[in-house]
């Protein structure tokens, strides 16, 4: 029976709010204040006869006649005075609900993920975090390494908000911006018997070889292709993880690498002359597009540097 009781109860009040609409509460609220219906509908940009219609279904609702006539207009009954203090409450949250917010960065709290590739962990994050650092102090950042094969779940669940990579590794339906072109160098140790020739790139292609291959351990490196237009097939003789150990092992080897132009800045190789050089590419920004009006997202998608 109390169960009944209580299911019949709510049921009622849930009907109610059915019939409840946000435009009739603001009917509401301007008759409190106007005291009068053609006075509440000049304010609110409608006929009074739309005025009259939400009074019916607001009295239906609330079972009260909220007002009363006067010689002049209306007069609040002591229900509808106090009904007045908690609407108006109600439209000021849902006014800050859909308002826009303003984004604050030294404000800006929480965590944000970057997954980037070892490239982008050394020529671009530096100065990403000094700006992120300086502006946004209470914002903590995780960098994570670029995995290729699992980047589109890690972004897909939130647990990676941006990544920093080249083109091929992104999947197609995410946002992206073109940060800078890059273009591959090959070098070789200042010690290396090599630095002090003039290869050919029939020469090149033969020198013993060390690639990086951050995204899946091989020997195929991404100018393979740019090789095999002159029928030429390099001899690959160490694969690392990262780009940033390869100047470590040129040192201890006769050997050569292409590396990025912007990743050997300070580094003692040498840079050898080539005939032709491979074709540039992209470095870029990419983000899910759950993220895109997010206004945390946008300004530090605004930080990076554009070329």
């Amino acid at each position: 029976m109390l169960a009944s009781f209580w299911l019949t109860a709510f049921g009622g009040i849930v009907s109610k709010l059915d019939r409840l609409d946000l435009k009739q509460l603001r009917v509401f609220q301007a008759l409190v204040r106007e005291e009068n219906a053609s006075k509440a509908a000049s304010q609110l940009g409608m006929t009074q006869q739309a005025v009259s219609e939400h009074l019916k279904k607001l009295r239906d609702v609330f079972d009260d006649r909220l007002f009363v006539r006067k010689t002049n207009g209306f007069v609040p009954t002591p229900f509808a005075q106090e009904l007045s203090i908690n609407v108006d409450k109600l439209l000021i949250d849902f006014n800050s609900l859909i308002a826009t917010k303003t984004f604050v960065p030294h404000k800006a709290k929480g965590t944000f993920v970057i997954s980037a590739t070892d490239y982008a962990q050394q020529v671009i994050l530096p100065k990403l975090i000094a700006k992120l650092r300086e502006q946004a102090p209470n914002l903590k950042l995780i960098v994570r390494d670029f995995e290729i094969d699992k980047l589109h779940e890690q972004m897909e669940s939130g647990k990676v908000n941006l990544a920093i990579a080249f083109p091929d590794y992104i999947p197609e339906s995410y946002r992206v911006i073109t940060l800078f072109e890059e273009h591959h160098v090959c070098v070789t140790s200042t010690h290396s018997s090599i630095s002090k020739t003039t290869p050919s790139l029939a020469q090149i292609a033969q020198y013993p070889t060390i690639i990086a291959s951050p995204s899946r351990p091989n020997f195929k490196g991404s100018i393979d292709d740019w090789f095999a237009q002159f029928g030429l097939q390099r001899n690959v003789v160490v694969s690392a993880p990262c780009f940033s150990v390869v100047p470590m092992y040129l040192e201890t080897t006769d050997s050569i690498a292409f590396l990025p132009s912007r990743a050997i800045k300070g580094l003692d190789v040498v840079t050898l002359e080539l005939e032709q050089s491979p074709e540039s590419f992209d470095v870029i920004a990419a983000w899910h597009p759950r993220y895109h009006d997010d206004p945390l997202h946008k300004w530090v998608i605004s930080l990076l540097d554009v070329e």
